[in-house]
C-alpha cells in the first residue's frame, strides 16, 4: 500500500452536540442547551438491542480530529470527506426554523472543528431540505464561505422523495455552483423493517433501500437532464442495489408505458433506462459509494464500468484501522478487476466527484 494513492470518499465525524448548539443563534441556543440534544433519533431500530460493532466491543473512545489524522496516517489515506453520524437524521426535523438553525450550526462547527484543524479534512454541509429556498442559500454559504465541497441530503425522513419538484431550487443552486450533492443512508424506519427482531437484516437492507428509492425518483423525474452540471453520489449502501435498480427499471420500462408530456425531462418511452443510467455515469453525473470487499463489485464494473465507484472507509462507525487496511490490501490483491479499476475506486473517482479544487 505504500505507493498506492487512497482517498476516502465517505468518513464520519462524531458530533459534539453541545458545541454545535453553541453555534446556534438566540433563542435556539438557550432552548437547546436545556435539552442537550439537537437532532432527532435515527430511528427506533438502532437502540433497544444487544448489538455491538467492533469499535464498541473494543471499548474505543469517540474519535475526534486528532484521532482522525492518526487514522489517515496509519492507513495511508491522503484525505477524507466527512459526513455526520447523529445528524444523519436531520431530515426528520419537522420545524422549518429549527432545521435551518441546526444545519447552519453544524456547518459552522464542522468548519471550525475539522476543516480548520487540518486541510486533509473536507466537508459536506447539511442543508435544510425542509425549506428548499433556505437550503439553496445555506448550500451557497457553505461552499463559497466555508469551503465545503457540497452538501449531504438525507435518504429518509423528508416529506417527499428527492426527485420532487419542491427540491429543484437546491439542484439549481448546486448546478450553478458546480458543487456536488450526496445522498446518505442511515435511518432505517418506514421501509417495512420496523418490526424485524434481528438487527443485521435491518442494517443490511435499510441502507441500500433508501438510496434505491431516491435513485429511481431522481432518474425518472429527469433531474440530471434538467440540471446538466449536477453530480450526485449515493453513499453507504454498497453496489448491489444499483444492479437491482438497473434490472428492475429495464424490465418495467419495457412493459409500462407512462405518458410523459413534451418538454418534461425523464426517461422517454423509446429509451433504455440501463443505457440512460450508464451514459450518465460516463458523463460523471452518478457516483456510488462502495467498500472494497463487496461480492458484486467485479460484476458491477463489468456492467457499468469503473467510473462511479468511490472508496468509503465509514470510519469510525463499524471499522477499525486494521480492518480498513485489510480491505484495501484485499482489493489491491484482487485478480478479478484491473489496475485501472483499482485506481478508479481508490482515488480517481473521488477526485472526479468532489472536484478538488472546485
Amino acid at each position: 500500500m505504500a505507493s498506492q494513492r487512497v482517498i476516502d470518499g465517505d468518513g464520519h465525524i462524531i458530533e459534539d452536540q453541545a458545541a454545535i448548539i453553541d453555534h446556534m443563534s438566540s433563542p435556539y441556543r438557550e432552548i437547546f442547551r436545556k435539552r442537550g440534544v439537537l437532532y432527532p433519533p435515527l430511528d427506533h431500530l438502532h437502540t433497544g438491542r444487544a448489538v455491538e460493532t467492533p469499535p464498541q466491543r473494543d471499548g474505543r473512545a469517540p474519535v475526534g480530529p486528532k484521532g482522525w489524522v492518526e487514522f489517515l496516517d496509519d492507513v495511508g489515506i491522503e484525505w477524507t470527506v466527512l459526513y455526520p453520524t447523529v445528524a444523519l437524521s436531520y431530515g426528520k426535523i419537522v420545524s422549518l426554523d429549527a432545521a435551518i438553525e441546526a444545519c447552519r450550526a453544524y456547518n459552522d462547527w464542522l468548519y471550525g472543528t475539522y476543516l480548520q484543524f487540518n486541510p486533509r479534512f473536507k466537508g459536506m454541509a447539511l442543508i435544510p431540505m425542509q425549506d428548499p429556498e433556505e437550503a439553496a442559500k445555506e448550500l451557497r454559504r457553505a461552499v463559497t464561505e466555508l469551503g465545503m465541497l457540497g452538501a449531504m441530503m438525507p435518504s429518509n425522513g423528508l416529506a417527499h422523495p428527492l426527485g420532487a419538484k419542491a427540491y429543484w431550487p437546491v439542484y439549481a443552486e448546486a448546478d450553478r455552483l458546480g458543487c456536488c450533492l450526496a445522498i446518505h443512508g442511515g435511518c432505517h424506519d418506514r421501509f417495512g423493517l420496523d418490526h424485524l427482531n434481528m438487527y443485521v437484516p435491518v442494517h443490511a437492507l435499510g441502507h441500500p433501500w433508501g438510496l434505491t428509492v431516491n435513485f429511481a425518483d431522481i432518474i425518472y423525474n429527469g433531474i440530471l437532464d434538467r440540471f446538466p452540471r449536477l453530480r450526485i453520489a449515493w453513499l453507504e449502501g454498497g453496489v448491489a442495489w444499483l444492479l437491482l435498480a438497473l434490472e428492475r427499471l429495464h424490465a418495467s420500462h419495457e412493459t409500462h408505458f407512462q405518458h410523459i408530456p413534451q418538454g418534461v425531462f425523464g426517461v422517454r418511452e423509446e429509451e433504455d433506462p440501463k443505457k440512460y443510467i450508464v451514459q450518465k455515469i460516463k458523463e460523471g453525473r452518478i457516483f456510488i459509494g462502495c467498500e472494497t470487499e463487496e461480492l458484486t463489485m467485479p460484476f458491477a464494473i463489468k456492467v457499468v464500468g469503473n467510473q462511479p465507484f468511490i472508496y468509503s472507509s465509514d470510519f469510525p462507525h463499524e471499522v477499525t484501522n486494521a480492518s480498513c487496511k485489510h480491505d484495501i490490501e484485499e482489493l489491491l490483491e484482487s485478480d478479478e478487476i484491473t489496475e485501472d479499476d483499482k485506481n478508479a475506486v481508490l482515488y480517481r473517482n473521488a477526485e472526479r466527484f468532489y472536484k478538488l479544487p472546485l
